[in-house]
């Protein structure tokens, strides 16, 4: 046994984040966690690696009770944290940024800690230049910059919060099988994902915790994904996207040779062309960072065209854009402000809202009860601030906002990521729902599956071009994964 916690709690104010939990993760093992949001996980993790202390309970490691009250102090016991969003200096080289804030010599031997950087990426299989600057490097590479930091730092028991999110299914392949070597090698490994198949895949064990307990425990050979599924939400959830068939309709949205640039004035969608239909979703897979951003803030009228035409064949709805944002919590919501607020964002000078000037909150109060039974946002009321709910009701509020006024084109980005099992089954219905009702629907996601699931049609972008348009009842995640990565389709 190498990690043991017993009777974890932790509070803040009023809620109870962890409750009473214990676990065991065996050494040399990989240990998975699973839950909803808000269900735990972060905070738990967050006690072992020392940035939260547990109000009670205790730690083990290696059958000696150990207080982790600072990062610093994690690493000393050989606990190492690799985080979703990496922790990297973009200017610096692989070597410079394993090393920082390691060295306490004032003469540092920059050639001798390249060749120390080498040996111990040859030694753990994973690869890599150690002059090369980070920048340069792709997302899969930078990750293992990020394990070799904390192996590095002598880590023995590694932290992976959701590292899959941001990768091609190559570049996943080619993470598990790191992962096995380095729990073979005698590393335990505890890894954080809300994708079932992959934690039965990768793990020889899972804990699914539930508003803040452990819920069950158990050999990943001896359970299912529906079955995990159900321990996560606590009831039966689809996880198969059930569609219906495509009937072509009107064209919606025509782009032609699209040029968009990103902020800083470099051109990142370069001479895109396509047509979408009403009723039609489709699905643009990529990696992060090949101008998907660019492309939607495009649509969406968001951000100036460099060139190119972007024409929305209105039916005359008051509505006639739906944007669903990647980052609900920076471009889709104010923080603080409450529900209700949140709800009329983007309609809050309609009559029924305001008269005279001056807000009509009786009738904003309404429209939120309404609108927060119709899309299952769960809070104690519409006055309570969106900064207090989990990324899942975060996510509704801005699914019910966005959807309110029956748009004919919805560009969804990234519609959820960080999201529970639950709640993507929740996303993925109500845009279903508005794709039977007409409306022609861009989803836009680095999670394939759920891109191929969706999606009646495919495109692959890749640096800004689209490199591929596939059906998406013949296309093949091989494919799709080979195109992704920069692979050139064959005529």
């Amino acid at each position: 046994m190498y990690l043991r916690l017993e009777n974890i709690s932790k509070r803040f104010n009023s809620f109870i984040a962890n409750d009473n939990i214990s676990l065991s993760v065996d050494a040399g093992k990989i240990h998975g966690i699973l839950g909803e949001n808000g269900a735990g996980k972060t905070t738990l993790m967050n006690i072992i690696s020392g940035l939260y202390q547990p109000d009670d309970g205790k730690i083990y490691l290696q059958d000696k009770q150990v207080k982790i009250n600072s990062p610093n102090a994690a690493i000393k016991l050989g606990i190492g944290m690799i985080y979703q969003h990496f922790m990297l200096v973009p200017q610096l080289t692989v070597t410079e940024n394993i090393i920082l804030g390691t060295e306490q010599s004032w003469r540092l031997n920059l050639r001798q800690k390249q060749q120390e950087i080498a040996a111990l990426s040859q030694t753990y299989g994973l690869e890599i230049d150690p002059i090369a600057k980070v920048e340069d490097l792709p997302v899969g590479t930078q990750q293992r910059v990020e394990i070799l930091k904390v192996l590095y730092r002598q880590a023995k028991l590694l932290i992976l919060d959701e590292p899959t999110a941001v990768l091609t299914p190559t570049e996943v392949e080619s993470l598990i099988n790191i992962l096995r070597q380095l729990a073979a090698a005698g590393n335990t490994i505890i890894f954080i994902s809300h994708k079932l198949e992959e934690v039965i895949n990768l793990c020889d064990t899972v804990t699914v915790l539930r508003r803040g307990k452990v819920v069950g425990t158990a050999k990943t050979n001896e359970v299912t994904p529906q079955k995990l599924a159900e321990l996560m939400v606590g009831k039966e959830v689809a996880l198969q996207v059930n569609k219906s068939a495509f009937v072509p309709g009107k064209t919606v949205l025509s782009v032609q040779n699209l040029q968009v640039a990103d902020d800083r004035g470099v051109v990142t969608v370069c001479n895109i062309s396509f047509q979408l239909q009403a009723g039609e979703i489709l699905g643009i897979a990529g990696v992060d960072g090949n101008g998907q951003r660019e492309l939607a803030d495009a649509i969406a009228n968001l951000r100036p065209i460099i060139k190119g035409k972007v024409e929305l064949h209105n039916s005359g709805t008051p509505q006639g854009i739906g944007y669903i944002p990647e980052d609900r919590q920076k471009m889709g919501l104010v923080m603080q402000f409450n529900i209700a607020q949140n709800l009329i964002l983007n309609t809050f000078k309609n009559s029924s809202f305001c008269r005279n000037l001056l807000l009509q909150p009786v009738t904003i109060k309404s429209h939120a009860q309404v609108a927060m039974a119709q899309f299952d946002i769960r809070a104690t009321g519409e006055d309570i601030k969106v900064s207090q709910l989990s990324g899942g009701n975060q996510q509704k509020v801005v699914l019910a906002r966005e959807l309110a006024g029956e748009p004919d084109l919805i560009v969804a980005m990234q519609p959820t990521r960080g999201l529970d099992v639950g709640a993507i089954s929740a996303v993925h219905s109500r845009l279903l729902a508005e794709r039977d009702r007409g409306a022609a629907i861009l989803y836009i996601s680095t999670e394939l599956e759920e891109v191929m699931a969706m999606s009646d049609r495919i495109t692959v972008i890749y640096r800004g071009e689209f490199v591929a348009i596939l059906d998406a009842q013949t296309a093949t995640v091989e494919e799709i994964g080979f195109l992704m990565a920069g692979g050139i389709r064959k005529a």
